[in-house]
């Protein structure tokens, strides 16, 4: 079975959102109704989501409810978590959510827990120093190689979670800039370094680029042999493996059913494994599953990552709104904004719907972000002031893990008090009185006081929990992945598919031997000038 493939734009629900022509007021909706956090907010274990500085009212959702029901939403997720090939230009199917499901029901359950176990006998070997290097020393360094979905959620996680961490120090090398390799492995000691290449064909240009830089590296400090001591991959292609020298106890598979960068929760998370431990990693899990099963069982007005979805869509459909900024008031988790680029842009970034007709309506975001707060030093002036309409997640933690309470409190304060002022703005009136007692001048005033106005009605979402634990970074990931299927389903597109990355790479192929020969052939003028420009000329 497939998915059904509903053009949203004919549905009634479409149409009446549509028609509405007015903006609400927020502090109006909030001034006429006293229970209006209560219905715009979900609890669910340690996890607060209060969606109430949002530019919704109950017509408003309920019509956005209603198309997510137009638009088969519910069969949707029964058909993903049921393993149906949704992912129908690639024959495959969509079960990220299998590799954090503990379930014995699971068709997949005895398989990945073979792998678990295969990862947890990895990790403890490596870290307890029962795996030692070629000369008998225990591993202090992990090095992994990958890229797209095969490094840039395991950066994410282990940053996010370096409070947890091993004795081990983890590094990534992705970029295929040769600068980028040589300052990882320059500070490195060959001896106590082992190295994971992730790349489900081992064939990835920039994997395997830096992984063949590396072998060449380790050999030349160590020897040939040290290849089996020092290396793992987790791969498919077990030829090239072989044919690369890699121990074949050290090899672990990928599936076929997982998007890169839907993929942390299984063997490519081996980084993140040994960064923090198997235990840890499990409870990251653990935290990933109790979203899945709320995503899966919660009605749809209850539903955490259904709402985010749905007012998302309000924003990018009928108020024009064509970016989101993601504001996590944690430094641990300064790479989300980057991960969620890529995990939404690459999702939802399409214009051909399932039918294979081109689209007539906005799909995807444009996420973009940083950490609180060092982003309301940055760019929080556009969003206050400027004249687009940019929709803010902000992220929070009740707790600070090192129990610094002052620093905490003052985080805590921009965190809750940004939203307020989001929200509330300030208008010429209150500017002036606020001039008055600072006993400014009345030409002063009259002069600086239009610049000071803030017109409010800013939207933002907020996102609490307790702590910051590998538990509730599994549910906050989870939530995220969840929110870009649905938008994906409503918007009637493929979001697991990503032939829009395959173009440039084919081109780049052709043209890396016109640069290496220097045999140029003919291109836009622009092109050819640029490759005439950076031909390397040989001494």
């Amino acid at each position: 079975m497939t998915l059904d493939k509903i053009n949203p734009t004919k549905t009634k629900s479409w149409k009446k959102l549509k028609s509405l022509k007015s903006t609400v007021d927020l502090k109006t909706l909030f001034k006429n109704d006293n229970d209006r956090l209560k219905k715009y907010s979900i609890s669910i274990d340690e996890l607060y989501v209060d969606y109430s500085k949002n530019l919704i009212d109950d017509e408003i959702l309920n019509l956005l409810i209603n198309l997510s029901k137009e638009c088969k939403l519910r069969d949707a997720i029964d058909k993903q978590f049921t393993g149906e090939k949704i992912n129908e230009t690639e024959d495959r199917a969509v079960l990220h959510t299998a590799l954090r499901s503990f379930d014995k029901k699971s068709p997949f359950f005895e398989v990945l827990q073979k792998d678990r176990k295969k990862i947890k006998d990895f990790s403890d070997g490596i870290i307890d120093g029962t795996f030692s290097s070629s000369t008998g020393k225990k591993f202090t360094d992990i090095v992994n190689i990958g890229i797209g979905g095969s490094d840039l959620g395991p950066v994410m996680v282990v940053e996010a979670l370096k409070y947890y961490k091993t004795d081990l120090n983890i590094h990534f090398v992705s970029n295929i800039d040769g600068d980028h390799v040589s300052e990882i492995l320059k500070n490195l000691n060959p001896e106590t370094t082992f190295f994971i290449i992730v790349s489900k064909t081992f064939t990835t240009q920039e994997t395997i680029t830096n992984a063949l830089t590396i072998k060449e590296w380790l050999c030349e400090k160590l020897n040939e042999k040290a290849i089996k001591s020092h290396f793992a991959a987790v791969s498919t292609n077990l030829n090239a493996i072989k044919d690369f020298g890699i121990n074949p106890k050290f090899v672990f598979p990928m599936y076929d059913f997982i998007g890169g960068r839907f993929s942390l929760w299984g063997t490519v998370g081996l980084s993140i494994s040994l960064a923090i431990g198997y235990q840890n990693f499990e409870k990251l899990l653990k935290g990933a599953n109790s979203m899945d099963l709320h995503f899966k069982n919660e009605p749809f007005e209850k539903n955490i990552p259904v709402i985010l979805a749905l007012i998302s869509i309000w924003y990018n459909n009928f108020l024009d709104a064509e970016s989101e900024a993601i504001i996590p008031y944690s430094e641990y988790l300064k790479y989300l904004p980057s991960y969620l680029q890529q995990a939404v842009m690459e999702s939802n970034g399409k214009s051909v719907d399932r039918n294979g007709n081109f689209i007539k309506y906005q799909t995807g975001n444009i996420i973009w972000g940083g950490s609180g707060t060092n982003a309301q030093h940055a760019f929080f002036q556009l969003i206050h002031q400027g004249t687009k309409l940019i929709p803010c997640d902000f992220i929070g933690f009740k707790k600070s893990l090192y129990g610094n309470d002052d620093h905490h409190n003052k985080l805590l304060s921009n965190f809750i008090g940004q939203s307020e002022a989001l929200l509330n703005g300030i208008g010429l009136d209150d500017v002036k009185t606020e001039m008055l007692i600072s006993q400014e001048s009345h030409d002063k005033m009259d002069k600086i006081a239009p610049f000071k106005v803030f017109e409010g009605n800013k939207p933002t979402t907020t996102i609490l929990f307790n702590n910051l634990t590998p538990k509730s970074l599994g549910m906050l990931i989870s939530m995220y992945e969840h929110k870009i299927f649905t938008q994906g389903i409503i918007w009637n597109i493929f979001s697991y598919d990503q032939w829009g990355v395959e173009l440039g790479k084919k081109l780049a192929a052709k043209l890396l031997t016109e640069i290496q020969t220097g045999k140029i052939k003919k291109h836009d003028d622009s092109s050819t000038f640029l490759l005439k420009k950076t031909k390397i000329t040989k001494n």
